[in-house]
Formats: structure tokens, C-alpha cells, sequence
């Protein structure tokens, strides 16, 4: 671990001691949302019940333009049956492929809407695609709080702090919660891999020295994805794993893969790789913070789609 990392050496010293004191580390509940592929968690202090969520889903008909709610409430239901109080709603990135319901949890459950500071440059690359005008603030005031890499936080007595760990889209984050790792759309399973990285502002070689940060995290460092696909010949959805099997196993970014070897993997996969389904609603509705495009005269909010643009 290099000396100078002073936020990776203070998160591996917290997990330190959540691995040597079981009350520092948190329960863990994840919510797989097949539609998306996506997980999303409540994660909370059994002491105090305060509790943060993670990448939530808004449930989205792309054919229609209809939104629901039933992954989100499958949420409410679970943190209102175990009276946890939130005091955080925890984006790790403005998502491509699922429509947060952070806006809609709020309302229902408090907490403060948080993401990484660096949200402000994907507003600023998408606040252009979309042609988002001068009414859409590239300033992160959609959100609550923007983390920084290596701020602390608490969630009643557990200890988190934020890791910047950018490659996928500029402003991804990590947040370590006791010894426990969540770790957004960097790296999934081992038998399947790593994140693409050819979105706007995304780059593979700065992905792979996120990886190795987080791959410097203790062996025993719990890792909880935000997606995972199935890979061939695996029959059961996952999403926990561990910095140490990942360095052991991970088929993309595994102990002994070099900077240039993963570069030239990660470019060659990502020219065969269609767009995400829901790119256009997720990352517009997104970088909003999970809020509707404001209503038109009518009253209707409506998505735009750039033609020949992407």
C-alpha cells in the first residue's frame, strides 16, 4: 500500500478493526432487482438501527414511459419492519442502466441524498448531450451532500468512509461501512469480471488503478456489487465476494495482470458491447438525483432520446 494513499490506509484500518470487534460491523440486506440485474442495499447499526441505502431502483416500462414502485417499496417494507431510521440514501455513481428511487425513498423515509463530488462532470458532459439548458445546475445541488475521496461518516456507531475510485464514469465512488465494501459498478463477480469503461469520461486505465486501490483493502474485506449477469456455466445470482478472492480469481484484473493487458482487454470488449436499454431515462433522470425532468406545459416530464449523438 502506497504511503501517500492516506484514505485507502484509513479505510483498511477501519476494517481492521470492525474484522477484530463484531459490533463495528454492519447488517446487510440486499434487494437483486432481475429487470436491471441490479443490487441494492439497506445497511445498518443493529446498536442504533440508523441505516443508509444503496443504489436503489426505481422500477422503469421503457415501451410505455411508465414508472412504478415495487422495488422500491419492497425497501420501505423491510426498513419499516425492522424500525431503522435512514440517514442516508447512497448513489456509488449516476447509474446508465436503472433509474434510481432515491427521490421517492426520501419521501417516504428521510435521509440525507448523497453521491461522489465528481458528479459535477458528468452533469457537465450529459447537461450537453441532453441539451439540458441553463435551467439544469451542473453545480451536484440535486443531491444532499457530495463525498469526497476519503471522508469519513457514520451510520449510528459504524464508521464509513468514502473511496473516489473513477474509470467507469468519472464520479464513481466506493463506501466502506465497517469491513464491508460496496463497490458500485468497478468490478463484479470474479468468473465475470470488470465494468466497461467507454461511457463519457470513462477510461479503462484509470478503472484498473480503482480496482488495484481497492484491491489493496485487507484479504478478508467484504465486497458487495452493484450487478451481477450470470456468468457461463453459473446458475445462481451473486454479489458478495472478497478482496481476496477477487485478487485470485477475477477473470479481467486478477494478481498478476498488468496495467497494459487489462487496458487493451478492457478496450477490445467494450467496442463488441451494446449501449445499456435504459442509458438515455437512467442517465438523464440521474444526474437530477433520481428526479423527473421538470413537467412541460401540459404537465407531462418527458425524456429526450439524441438521435445520432451517442
Amino acid at each position: 500500500m502506497s504511503d501517500i494513499d492516506s484514505a485507502l490506509r484509513a479505510a483498511s484500518e477501519q476494517i481492521e478493526r470492525a474484522r477484530a470487534e463484531k459490533a463495528l460491523r454492519p447488517s446487510i440486506a440486499g434487494f437483486f432487482d432481475e429487470a436491471t440485474y441490479t443490487v441494492s442495499y439497506v445497511v445498518h447499526d443493529p446498536v442504533t438501527d440508523e441505516a443508509a441505502i444503496i443504489d436503489s431502483v426505481l422500477d422503469y416500462e421503457a415501451a410505455s414511459g411508465r414508472t412504478s414502485y415495487g422495488s422500491a417499496e419492497r425497501i420501505v417494507e423491510y426498513v419499516n419492519s425492522k424500525n431503522l431510521k435512514v440517514t442516508w440514501l447512497i448513489e456509488t455513481h449516476a447509474h446508465a442502466d436503472h433509474i434510481s428511487a432515491a427521490p421517492y425513498l426520501q419521501q417516504k423515509l428521510g435521509g440525507k441524498l448523497a453521491i461522489g463530488k465528481e458528479i459535477v462532470r458528468v452533469q457537465e458532459v450529459f447537461g450537453k448531450l441532453f441539451n439540458a439548458g441553463t435551467d439544469f445546475e451542473r453545480d451536484g445541488s440535486q443531491f444532499d451532500h457530495l463525498f469526497t475521496d476519503g471522508e469519513t461518516f457514520k451510520i449510528g456507531t459504524i464508521e464509513g468512509i468514502a473511496l473516489h475510485v473513477p474509470g467507469h464514469t468519472p464520479a464513481d465512488m466506493a463506501f466502506i461501512i465497517g469491513d464491508a465494501a460496496f463497490v458500485g459498478d468497478t468490478i463484479f463477480m470474479p468468473d465475470f469480471g470488470t465494468a466497461r469503461a467507454d461511457f463519457p469520461g470513462g477510461d479503462a486505465r484509470q478503472l484498473y488503478r480503482s480496482i488495484r486501490r481497492l484491491l489493496s483493502l485487507p484479504d478478508e474485506t467484504r465486497l458487495f456489487l452493484c450487478h451481477d449477469y450470470k456468468a457461463p456455466g453459473r446458475d445462481e445470482y451473486a454479489w458478495e465476494t472478497t478482496v481476496g478472492q477477487q485478487r485470485r480469481e477475477n477473470v479481467h484484473v486478477k494478481d498478476g495482470v498488468s496495467e497494459d493487458e487489462f487496458v487493451e482487454m478492457r478496450t477490445t470488449r467494450d467496442a463488441t458491447l451494446a449501449m445499456p436499454n435504459l442509458i438515455m431515462p437512467s442517465v438523464q433522470v440521474n444526474i437530477r438525483g433520481g428526479r423527473l425532468p421538470e413537467p412541460e406545459d401540459n404537465g407531462v416530464s418527458y425524456i429526450k432520446i439524441p438521435v445520432n449523438a451517442v
